[in-house]
């Protein structure tokens, strides 16, 4: 006698599985929108605590260059293999000493470890070079505003002004004074809203101001 070629061993008769319940059919797509959003969470925190973060201005201290309400993307990833630059916005934690409190600043890099900076009717000189700022706020005024001029800058350490140096508290302050690189949270690189002004912002070259001393 032949035997069967589409039946299960031993002559059973082949069963359908059961339909999976109504209740069973949810849990499983319940169950898979958390792995989903667990997923997502994570990789949003890996990214805002490593790649990239977003920041609201609110302040006036950066005008014309980023004016309060404005959003920026905070580039972190960067700044972990490529110094800071003369030049570079970008977004720290002032401290007061007691440890970071305040809501971040946003500032211009004009001098980086080594450089000699001082301040000269109104000039921002570096390494006894005039620094050429197209960006400033013609309404500023570049003065001491702590009763100190000079400064030099040591390792690990930056030197920040406001664009609008009228209305920036910024290393001419004692209670800012020279920022550790520790503080810096990263470089600012992209104005994304409102969506009209969206830029990528360029890092300005200083001609003529000389590099700091080794």
């Amino acid at each position: 006698m032949p035997h069967p070629i589409d039946g299960p061993p031993g002559g059973a008769e082949a069963t359908a599985p059961e339909p999976r319940g109504a209740g069973a059919r949810l849990g499983g797509a319940v169950r898979e929108l958390l792995i989903t959003l667990g997923l997502a969470l994570v990789l949003y925190l890996v990214i805002q605590t490593f790649v990239a973060q977003t920041f609201q201005v609110q302040q006036h201290s950066m005008e014309p260059s980023l004016d309060p309400d404005q959003y920026l993307l905070v580039d972190k990833l960067t700044p972990r293999f490529d110094d800071y630059s003369r030049g570079d916005v970008v977004v720290f934690h002032p401290s007061d000493g007691k440890g970071p409190a305040e809501t971040p600043f946003i500032k211009r890099v004009i001098g980086v470890a080594g450089d000699h900076v001082e301040l000269v009717d109104g000039a921002v000189l570096v390494n006894g070079a005039e620094l050429d700022e197209p960006y400033l706020n013609p309404d500023g005024d570049t003065r001491p505003i702590c009763g100190r001029s000079e400064w030099t800058v040591g390792p690990g350490e930056l030197f920040l002004l406001g664009d609008h140096r009228s209305a920036s508290r910024d290393s001419r302050c004692e209670s800012v004074g020279l920022v550790p690189v520790s503080e810096v949270v990263g470089r600012a690189w992209l104005r994304f809203w409102p969506i009209q002004e969206l830029t990528l912002l360029q890092t300005p070259t200083y001609a003529g101001a000389p590099a700091a001393a080794p």
